[in-house]
């Protein structure tokens, strides 16, 4: 019998025949019987049907790649390439592996033939991903041994398999935890496959070590799962699974790859012409970058002392104000998070908290035991629980190991990231869990130490994100149109440059918004920037001004080296953890500076920011920068802050010891 797969393994039967002569003669010798089996190995899941013979040749394989409209054939690669596989034992394992190892070989493949090799002997096999499964053909129900044959997207039919032990419902059950199955109208022995409705479940895979011929369909299946890999190479894999069949063809133009974005993402296609409230922004002189300060972290002495005897805050816009220039010292995360995010009133007591934090506990704890107390039994017939705890183990498993909080096996860590997620499920089953989630978590419930209280935090936390990961995306669509609105207004040049290179809808920047900038800073800098954002100043939407500070930042390397569609998405992923934090903040306090000191701010830019237009008329209590516009600036919100000065150019000067530094009112 062939050898087990190392993946997991969803659904396993012998006797599944092949019949070579194609009902040329009833000769039953000439079967072929084998195992088939569905394969769930990493983010793929796999039909895997091979013969129950030890002695495949696994240089014979076929494999359904969609490069191209034929089946392909492994091959051996050059020996100098493929030795390091020699030793490997002859299991699902090593031929997952040759993957990299092997050259691919068109070959044609006519009504499921199966290959003639020179030793006489059948040695049948192959398997492909359901990404490229097109439509399955059944039998009549007691026309002899049910039967099914598989179409594949390249219009490639695979040979029949003949279920002589039993029938096919079992099998066809199991896809269907995967994809949607539904008669094809024409013909109702033929199932139509579309993966299209499970895409969320099914997201968030790093791609970075997945054939290019998989990819295309996984960007089409789920653009989220696309956003999550690095896109340094993610882009080029795209790319190469555009090209014809012939190598020396060239890439689809920018233009068309463009459209084929925005086409893969539903709903997600910006056409501003046609959103509410659309406004044309002319080009208006926002004047210079101020320049703006970061002070120290806020102590445990400061906060202490902003706290009367029964432990209410006693100067809330003090507080915020104060955690918005500079953050937290990290032994005060624990408790200041749970006021930043909502999980306690900014007005209640101590007792109050404490009296909160106990029915919290025990709601926390029932909904908890709800899928604790879920038997295996109960669990086989929910396949959305089952969805959501297979994508969750999945997720924890690789979220953050690097952190000394989650490394090693066993993890305490691991388990509160687990049980949470899924107690999460309990609490918003509609939305349940969808990868990514994770990264939200983790800084989260690495402060609290505690499972209830990162529990609560989390929720108040998904309260603010949960558009972004709803089906129609619609969150993320609604910010991606802001932040081209925002991007606009400051700098009307590099958008032009942007829509010249087809990447003026911005998804390079999908990931940073997704997950608020979670992959795009160490560990350390997102706790400082997440609770900075969570003061909600220095007005609405600050998390869009960071966007446009790292752009404009970037501005320059892109515009001089000429970068096109497929350079700018690399080097913006590039920028992954080599990004300022402080620097970043400045930069956006300024921008935030720049729009709301402008006497002609676009109404629809206000309504982003939340700025009131009164702010910003001549007639307010203001100051006067150099350009003439206005600032409306209650002072009794802001300190001056007397620590270095960081400019917007990134460059650091000791301010006069009269000078005060201004900053800006929350709207």
């Amino acid at each position: 019998m062939a050898a087990p797969p190392s993946g997991k393994v969803l659904y396993e039967q012998d006797g599944v025949f092949i019949h070579p002569s194609c009902g040329k003669n009833d000769d039953q010798d000439s079967f072929i019987s084998g195992v088939l089996r569905v394969i769930e190995k990493e983010s793929e899941v796999i039909v895997d049907w091979r013969p129950q013979d030890d002695t495949l040749d696994t240089s014979n394989i076929l494999c359904a790649g969609k490069d191209s409209s034929s089946v392909v054939e492994w091959t051996p690669a050059p020996k100098e390439k493929s030795s390091r596989g020699a030793d490997r034992p002859n299991n699902y394992e090593a031929e997952w592996d040759m993957v990299t190892t092997v050259s691919f070989k068109k070959k044609p493949h006519s009504n499921g033939d199966a290959t003639n090799h020179t030793n006489g002997e059948s040695t049948w096999s192959f398997l492909f991903s359901l990404t490229d499964l097109k439509s399955i053909k059944q039998n009549k129900e007691g026309m002899g041994w049910s039967y099914l044959v598989f179409c594949l997207k390249d219009d490639v039919k695979l040979p029949a398999l003949h279920f002589h032990h039993g029938d096919s419902k079992l099998f066809i059950k199991c896809l269907e935890n995967h994809v949607v199955l539904r008669e094809s109208p024409q013909d109702k022995l033929i199932l139509l496959v579309n993966s299209q409705n499970k895409s969320l479940s099914q997201s968030f895979e790093n791609l970075l070590d997945e054939p290019s011929y998989g990819l295309l369909q996984k960007w089409k299946k789920d653009p989220y799962t696309v956003t999550m890999g690095r896109f340094s190479k993610v882009t080029n894999y795209i790319f190469d699974s555009f090209r014809l069949s012939d190598p020396s063809t060239q890439r689809r133009p920018p233009s068309e790859m463009a459209d084929f974005l925005s086409d893969a993402i539903p709903g997600l296609k910006i056409n501003q012409q046609e959103e509410p409230g659309f406004e044309v922004i002319t080009r208006i002189d926002l004047g210079k970058q101020p320049e703006v300060s970061r002070r120290e972290p806020v102590s445990v002495e400061e906060w202490a002392k902003n706290m009367d005897s029964e432990g209410r805050i006693l100067n809330v816009d003090y507080i915020k104000q104060s955690i918005f220039k500079g953050g937290l010292c990290h032994t005060l995360r624990k408790e200041a998070w749970k006021f930043l995010l909502g999980y306690f009133p900014w007005n209640s007591t101590k007792e109050e908290r404490a009296n909160l934090q106990k029915r919290k506990t025990d709601e926390y704890f029932r909904m908890k035991l709800q899928w604790k107390s879920v038997s295996e039994e109960q669990e086989k017939r929910n396949s959305r629980l089952r969805d959501y705890r297979s994508l969750i183990e999945k997720d924890v498993n690789r979220t953050d190991r690097t952190n000394k909080f989650y490394e090693g096996e066993d993890n305490p860590g691991l388990i509160l990231l687990h049980d949470i997620l899924m107690t999460y499920c309990m609490y918003d089953f509609d939305l349940g869990y969808v990868q990514g989630m994770s990264d939200l978590l983790s800084p989260v419930l690495y402060v609290m130490e505690n499972e209830v209280d990162a529990f609560w935090c989390f929720v108040s936390y998904m309260d603010q994100m949960h558009q972004n990961f709803e089906e129609q995306m619609q969150g993320m669509k609604t910010q991606l149109i802001q932040l081209s609105t925002l991007l606009r207004l400051l700098d009307s040049g590099f958008c032009s440059y942007l829509e010249s290179q087809d990447s003026g809808y911005l998804y390079f920047c999908f990931r940073w918004l997704l997950i608020r900038f979670k992959r795009e800073f160490s560990f350390q800098d997102i706790l400082r920037l997440w609770e900075v954002m969570w003061t909600e100043l220095p007005c609405q939407n600050f998390h869009l001004l960071l966007c446009c500070a790292i752009l404009e930042s970037e501005k320059q390397q892109i515009m001089d080296k000429h970068y096109g569609f497929n350079e700018i998405l690399k080097h913006i992923n590039e920028l992954s953890m080599k990004i300022d934090v402080e620097y970043i903040l400045c930069k956006a306090e300024a921008i935030s500076m720049q729009m709301m000191n402008c006497k002609e701010l676009p109404q629809a830019v206000s309504e982003i920011l939340g700025i009131e237009s009164s702010s910003v008329t001549p007639d307010s209590d203001t100051g006067e920068d150099e350009s003439g516009a206005v600032l409306s600036c209650p002072t009794s919100l802001y300190q001056s802050i007397p620590t270095p000065v960081i400019a917007a150019n990134g460059t650091r000067e000791s301010p006069p010891q009269t000078s005060e530094v201004q900053n800006l009112a929350p709207a």
